[in-house]
Formats: structure tokens, sequence, C-alpha cells
């Protein structure tokens, strides 16, 4: 009988922060990684079995597809180290799967041997299923890829793939394949940016107003930040400045920002370098793009 949803609930974030308390006090070697992004499964299937008194697969068989509306999104590292599925079915049931290539490799079609547990696996290939409230303190086990396909930032189009586990070093065994096949990936986000070469220095409250334009190629917040520098009569004069505008393809967007000078000093008539940076969120790969420029500005007195 499977558990109730409130059991599993608890069963779930009893093993999230035992996972969480072991990395908390450094007792899972565990070296921290690129970021990766999870990504909704387009057409998939995951389907395993066990034998009779295989403790993940209680001897049963699942078996789960995006066509049934169960939810599968998968995880690639960006160094193509590590992929991960997760699985979420309409009947309740939840499962992760990983696999891991050995330290710095990259996975690849093939069969590998010697798996241990993810993410303990260290030198060797890592491989770790679990869910429903149940999972392998230790393991041994092998897989077998037969296609994988990324895109940017670890992003997996397609990936098929065949395990087997053995939980606690026994003879008793889960089995079972995942196939997924994702759309071409998108275009990772392109950011312009451009600051106008003419500025105005406030005479009424020191203030430096900058302007210039940000462009995309999705729609996006664009923040523009940066800083402004000027020297006049020996004294360095600095302030930074920040704000935000809406972004769509097609044209530039304009963007003006005041710098607050930092001391006493305000900014003057003259020339100044001023810093640039403009920033937004990647919605496809949750990525943070940023691209930079540094010019001479001439302020003229406002």
């Amino acid at each position: 009988m499977r558990p109730s949803t409130p059991r599993r609930a608890v069963a779930r974030l009893t093993a999230v922060l035992a996972l969480a308390l072991a990395m908390a006090t450094g007792t899972t070697g565990l070296v921290a990684g690129p970021a990766a992004h999870a990504q909704p499964v387009t057409e998939g299937t995951f389907a395993f079995s066990g034998d009779e008194g295989d403790w993940v697969s209680g001897g049963q068989s699942y078996a789960y597809s995006t066509a049934s509306q169960d939810r599968l999104t998968i995880t690639g590292s960006e160094d193509h180290r590590t992929v991960s599925v997760a699985v979420d079915g309409v009947n309740g049931d939840w499962w992760h799967l990983d696999f891991s290539a050995p330290t710095g490799k990259a996975l690849a079609p093939g069969t590998y041997t010697d798996a241990t547990r993810h993410p303990f696996n260290e030198a060797g290939p890592g491989l770790s299923l679990g869910g429903n409230g149940r999972g392998c303190n230790t393991l041994t086990g092998s897989f077998t890829i037969a296609a994988l396909e990324f895109g940017p930032q670890g992003y997996v189009k397609s990936f098929d793939a065949t395990f087997e586990q053995h939980c606690e070093g026994g003879t008793t065994a889960a089995r079972g394949e995942i196939h997924v096949n994702n759309p071409a990936p998108p275009a990772e986000l392109g950011l312009g940016l451009a600051v106008a070469l003419d500025g105005t220095a406030n005479a009424l409250n020191g203030k430096a107003v900058l302007h210039g334009t940000v462009s995309c190629d999705k729609p996006v917040r664009v923040d523009v930040t940066g800083d402004v520098t000027q020297v006049k009569k020996r004294k360095i004069i600095r302030g930074s400045y920040a704000t935000s505008v809406a972004c769509a393809p097609g044209a530039p967007v304009a963007w003006t920002a005041a710098a607050v000078p930092s001391g006493d000093v305000p900014f003057q008539r003259g020339d100044a370098e001023v810093e640039a940076r403009a920033s937004a969120t990647d919605p496809d790969y949750d990525r943070t793009v940023t691209v930079a420029e540094t010019v001479a500005v001439h302020l003229r007195k406002g």
C-alpha cells in the first residue's frame, strides 16, 4: 500500500533535511559544481522494476510518461558530468534518478560499471534511484547511456539510458530505463548596452545624470548599474547609479540614471569616466547575463 499524501510529504522532507544536514556538517565530501537549471521534459518515459526483496522498488514495477500526464523534469550540469531526472506521478508517486560521470569527465554514450551512490561517487561513476520515502544508504550498480545530447547551460535535448542498482551490497536489484526527448535548445539571452557620450552635472543637487540604451533578443527586465569617476582640482569625485527598464526585441530601449556623489564635492562640468553594466535573467536558462562598458562622458552644466 502506498503511503498517504501527508506521509509522502514527510518522507520527502526528511530526505531533503538529511542531505542538507550532511552538507552543513561537511560530511558529504561534495564540492560545489556549476549551477544547473531544471527543465520540464516535453516527451519522456521512465520505468523500473525490482527483484523480490529490493528495498527501493519493493519488488514491484512502476511506469510513468508525459503522455499519461506524469511530470518529468531533467537537469544537466553545465560541465556535462551529471544528469538528474525527477518524476512526479499523477498518482502521487515521486522519484529521483541521478547519473554521474567520474570526476573530471563528461557523461557520454557508453557503459559505466562499478557505479556507487551519487553524489558521493567522487572518482568513479555515480548512480542513484530513490523516492516514495525509500533510498539506498550505499549502492553498487551500472548504467548504459544509449543517447545523450546537451545544449547550452546544461540543457538536455535527449537522453536514453538503462540502469541496474543494488542497495547495501545486496544481490537483489532495481532495473529501469529513462527516455527523454526535448525540443532544440533555445538560444542564450543576448544583451547590448550603450552609454551616451554626453551627460549632465546638475548644479542644484550635484548629481551626474547619464543616459543610453539597452537591447535584447528576448523580453526581459534589464538592470543598468555603474559608477562615475571625475577628477576636479585634484579631488576625486565618485558616485554610483542604478535603474531598471523593460526590454523587448526589435529596437533599443532608452535608460536614464543619476549618480549621487559619495562625498561633499558635487559632480561638475567636464569629462568623467563612466563604468556601466547591464544585467538580466535569461528566462530559458534561469541565468544572469551581464554586459559591461567603460566610456568617457562629457558632463555639461544642467
